[in-house]
């Protein structure tokens, strides 16, 4: 008896949509996060935010900055818990090797997309990108509506 395979989607915790409007996505990466036990505990009610996070490249290693992960209101009282810390991310020398030449000689940003479940572990999904012009924005948006269009057409024609 063959057993069908599990689903492959990733539980998202936290997404940051307006990454992918400011920015053309070119490379994905996922790497792992150095968390305190109050954030994992956080993660696991959904307090997270990634709308101002960025990635730095810093004494050759990743840092995540500006995220917010709020502590909920049960957390321990004799443990200051500072929302915005700055967190290690966990990559392969070889990995942060690539991203250390594309962010300093190609111009290319690091920017988090998401947080997710794997295995037990929050992972962080980052991506080498490089920022939209407006006009850029404006195409994307042009097209997007234009596809929504041509779908409405296709389902009014079949009817």
């Amino acid at each position: 008896m063959v057993q069908a395979k599990k689903n492959d989607t990733k539980p998202l915790i936290v997404e940051n949509r307006r990454a992918r409007h400011d920015y053309a996505i070119e490379e994905r990466l996922e790497a792992g996060l150095i968390l305190e036990g109050w954030e994992v505990k956080s993660l696991r009610a959904g307090k997270g935010q990634l709308a101002e996070g960025y990635v730095i490249i810093r004494d050759n290693a990743a840092w995540l900055i500006g995220a917010n992960i709020s502590p909920l209101i049960s957390a321990s009282t004799h443990l200051l818990a500072d929302p915005q810390r700055t967190r290690k991310l966990l990559l392969h020398r070889q990995e942060l090797d690539r991203l250390i030449g594309a962010v300093q000689r190609k111009g290319y940003t690091l920017v988090p997309l998401n947080l997710h479940w794997k295995k037990g572990n929050v992972k962080l999904e980052i991506a080498l990108a490089k920022g939209k012009k407006l006009h850029d924005k404006r195409a994307t948006e042009k097209e997007r509506d234009w596809q929504k269009q041509k779908q409405n057409l296709t389902k009014s024609y079949s009817r």
